[in-house]
């Protein structure tokens, strides 16, 4: 049975996670203080967390960043939940660490709809039919869900890893942004086409600090892992290293 941690201020709105979630058929831990959460999540390691932004002492964001840059801890999805909905809110959301963004007042199925998501993602990863992935120097250790360029160890969030293992085991397949959405979130969840952006973005500043860039982003179409020169959407890849 998968466990969910609710870190939530509000007693309200925890205790109406808490209900539909025990519901749902999920063990739930309710945390109301940042500066609580950390040693929570290292005591319970819950299959997944709620993380709302906006807490006494810490904020969500920051515990979001410390979670993600925690070997130990780093591949807990998180689902960020904020009254935050402007784009922007959602971008800075997910460069943080979140796997998901959900904004207030939110829908109860829907919100069971992405943990559902989240956590068959995870599941997935957990069981690989391949121990192993590799493209040039980048290599994927499936078993214990580590990235490596080289010698040297590369510190990426769990939604990064699916993305690079879905390119690197189809090595020069163009995906777009809807085939990697489908992929890597499913059919039955909405997320925005603009989160693509974020955790490629994400992926190739991690990547980037031990080697060449491998990763393309095709003109109008989507993206790719190559070792060949071919055409970039440059304007589009600069204006988001610009916004990092």
């Amino acid at each position: 049975m998968a466990t969910i941690m609710i870190v939530e201020d509000e007693q309200a709105i925890a205790l109406l996670l808490k209900y539909n979630l025990e519901r749902a058929g999920y063990q739930t831990i309710t945390v109301a203080h940042g500066n609580r959460v950390i040693s929570a999540v290292e005591k319970h390691l819950p299959s997944l967390i709620l993380l709302d932004w906006m807490l006494p002492e810490i904020s969500g964001l920051e515990l979001c960043k410390i979670i993600r840059n925690n070997p130990e801890l780093k591949n807990i999805p998180i689902i960020m939940l904020t009254a935050k909905g402007q784009e922007e809110d959602k971008v800075v959301g997910l460069s943080a660490g979140a796997d998901d963004y959900v904004t207030k007042p939110f829908s109860v199925p829907e919100l069971l709809a992405r943990i559902k998501t989240n956590l068959r993602r995870v599941s997935t990863t957990m069981a690989p039919t391949k121990k192993e992935y590799c493209f040039q120097d980048i290599v994927l250790n499936m078993v214990e869900k580590k990235v490596f360029r080289g010698k040297n160890y590369v510190r990426i969030g769990p939604t990064e890893f699916r993305i690079l293992q879905l390119l690197i085991a189809h090595p020069r397949q163009v995906f777009s942004r809807q085939d990697l959405l489908r992929e890597i979130w499913g059919n039955n969840v909405y997320v925005e086409m603009r989160t693509i952006d974020v955790h490629i973005r994400r992926l190739r500043k991690s990547l980037n600090e031990f080697g060449p860039d491998f990763i393309r982003t095709i003109r109008a179409t989507g993206y790719s892992i190559d070792d060949h020169e071919i055409e970039e959407d440059d304007g589009e890849s600069k204006q988001l290293e610009n916004e990092d």
